[in-house]
């Protein structure tokens, strides 16, 4: 279940908290009027103070891995070797196994979408030529987008590395581009398995964690990328991150099951791959949302507050002073966790006003 608190207060809220208590309205503009003691004192008093507001919201989310795609089979073939779940794959290591082959995960952004062989030219055969030298099969290998007899050299030395047929080609299928090392989130293949072409083998994700939390439709504006959170993780810890984006949300309970009402927004932790290291991937997440903060202003409780009656109107602060009062006219701000920001020239910090009796 979703648990949502929003700390938000519209001053129309606040100005109707104050109606329902003790109101001291000027009859004019009212401000800078002194009271005469006695009763003119309020039931109660609240210092003004120099605080922090903050406007948030809190909703329940889980931990994942950023950027999660499929992996589908080039060619047609079964699946000798299946993908690891929850396994790390870097540079050079196999994915899975398909007919007793090694499918190999390699860096780059272009998706492997051909055989690669002398003559050949391309951006794909630049990143093959830069994996095989960071491999350690870059002897004599010029790297460039050239697929020369340098370029074969270098893949046979590989191939003989992997106990496979040197034929210094790269066959459709034998490798798998992507950006950098993933994990394994899911094998979608078993052992045994007939797949492809373009049958899912292994969902991947990248290696970074994340929260992804549901969000109310009227919370769109928490969703802009950039937005500050707190993560209150199983474990107790709090780790910092912020919104990467919104992603589309998975369905429940089968394939006609219908996707959640809301947004799903992707949430990068601040720490990097460790930043969720040992925490219960099953377990709820709390995820608070900071829409807007106030650093350092004067605030009071929201049920000081004077709504000012008279040609002027506007809002005011009954100040105490000993056994006397007067009402100062105030400009308002931002509300949260039941105070208000406040200004004026007359306002100072430890203040006492005055609010209806607790």
């Amino acid at each position: 279940m979703k648990r949502s608190t929003t700390v938000l207060l519209a001053l129309g809220t606040a100005t109707a908290a104050v109606a329902g208590g003790v109101l001291f309205l000027g009859s004019g503009d009212g401000a800078g009027a002194p009271g005469k003691g006695g009763d003119d004192l309020p039931p109660a008093t609240a210092a003004v103070v120099r605080t922090d507001l903050v406007l948030s919201k809190t909703v329940d989310g889980r931990i994942d891995f950023a950027q999660r795609r499929v992996v589908k089979a080039a060619v047609e073939g079964t699946v000798t070797v299946a993908a690891v779940e929850g396994g790390t794959v870097k540079r050079g290591e196999a994915l899975y196994e398909l007919n007793d082959k090694p499918v190999t995960l390699l860096y780059g952004p272009v998706p492997a979408f051909r055989e690669m062989k002398v003559g050949d030219r391309g951006s794909d055969v630049l990143q093959l030529e830069r994996n095989l030298r960071d491999l350690g099969y870059g002897t004599g290998l010029y790297v460039d987008t050239e697929y020369g007899k340098d370029t074969e050299s270098a893949v046979k030395q590989w191939q003989k590395h992997l106990n496979r047929e040197t034929t210094g080609r790269v066959g459709r299928g034998d490798v798998v581009f992507q950006p950098d090392r993933v994990k394994v989130v899911s094998a979608d293949a078993a052992l045994a398995d007939q797949v492809g072409p373009d049958g899912p083998v292994l969902t991947i994700a990248s290696t970074k964690p994340v929260v992804r939390a549901l969000l109310d439709q009227a919370d769109g504006a928490l969703t802009a990328r950039g937005t500050k959170v707190e993560v209150a993780l199983p474990s107790g810890r709090t780790v910092p991150g912020k919104v990467a984006g919104t992603v589309r949300p998975e369905a429940g309970g089968g394939a006609e099951a219908e996707a959640p009402e809301g947004i799903t927004v992707e949430v990068v932790l601040d720490g990097g791959p460790g930043a969720a290291s040992g925490e219960d991937a099953e377990a709820v997440a709390s995820v608070t949302f900071v829409s807007e903060a106030r650093k350092g202003v004067l605030a009071v409780p929201v049920e000081a507050v004077v709504a000012l009656r008279g040609e002027n109107g506007g809002y005011g602060l009954q100040i105490v002073r000993g056994a006397t009062s007067s009402m100062v006219r105030v400009e308002t701000g931002m509300t949260a966790d039941g105070q208000i920001e406040v200004s004026g020239a007359e306002l100072r910090e430890g203040m006492k006003v005055g609010v209806a009796k607790p």
